[in-house]
C-alpha cells in the first residue's frame, strides 16, 4: 500500500523524546459500502420480523405458552355379564303383536326363571330402536349382558322404569323397537 505524504505542519515539529510524532495524521480508513449496506438490509430484516411476531402476539394469532387442551380419557368398556338375579320386564312398544312373548321366551332360555321375567305392551307403537334400560352404573355390566342374549341393544341408564314401590330392586327392562319388526320402517327421505 503506498503510503501517502502530508505537508508539514507544527505537530511536525515537537521534539523526539515527546513521542508520536504526526500521530494526528492516521491514514483515514475507507469506507467500504458494501458493508455498510449489508448490515443496513440485516437490520430491516430483524426490525420487520420482530414487528411481524410482535403483531401477531398482539393480535393473539400466535401463543407463545398455549394451554395444553385437556385430552378425555377413554370411556370405561364394560364386560357383559349374563346375571340372572336381576328381574327383566320387556315392553313391546311396536304395532306388531306377540313380540314381547317372543323376547320373554329367549330371556327364559338364557337361564332367567320365568316368574321372573315380565311380558307387557308399552304405551306407545313407534319406539325407534330396542333399548335395555338400567338404573344403577353397577347395572351396566347386566344390562350388556342381557343385550347380547337379546341380539344387541342400546344400552341407556335412567330410572323411568325402576319400580316406585322398591327402589333397590334390581330389574332390567326391555323397550322391543320398530328395528325388531318383521317389517321394519324404511327411514323417511328428508328434503
Amino acid at each position: 500500500m503506498p503510503r501517502t505524504t502530508f505537508p508539514r505542519d507544527r505537530f511536525d515539529d515537537l521534539p523526539a523524546d515527546a513521542g508520536r510524532v504526526g500521530a494526528h495524521r492516521a491514514e483515514n480508513p475507507r469506507m467500504r459500502g458494501w458493508v455498510v449496506l449489508l448490515w443496513a438490509v440485516l437490520a430491516t430484516i430483524v426490525l420487520v420480523a420482530v414487528g411481524i411476531f410482535g403483531t401477531l402476539l398482539v393480535t393473539g394469532r400466535v401463543v407463545l405458552f398455549p394451554t395444553p387442551t385437556p385430552t378425555a380419557a377413554p370411556l370405561p368398556v364394560v364386560t357383559p355379564v349374563v346375571d340372572t338375579t336381576y328381574d327383566v320386564l320387556v315392553l313391546n312398544a311396536t304395532p306388531e303383536q306377540g313380540l314381547a312373548t317372543q323376547m320373554k321366551d329367549t330371556v327364559v332360555a338364557a337361564g332367567w326363571a320365568d316368574d321372573t321375567v315380565l311380558a307387557s305392551e308399552a304405551g306407545s307403537t313407534d319406539f325407534a330402536e330396542t333399548t335395555i334400560y338400567y338404573y344403577l352404573p353397577a347395572d351396566e355390566a347386566a344390562a350388556a349382558g342381557l343385550a347380547q342374549v337379546i341380539g344387541g341393544a342400546k344400552l341407556e341408564q335412567s330410572d323411568v322404569y325402576q319400580p316406585a314401590d322398591d327402589p333397590e330392586a334390581k330389574q332390567l327392562t326391555i323397550v322391543i323397537g320398530l328395528d325388531r319388526t318383521a317389517n321394519p320402517p324404511s327411514p323417511s327421505p328428508s328434503g
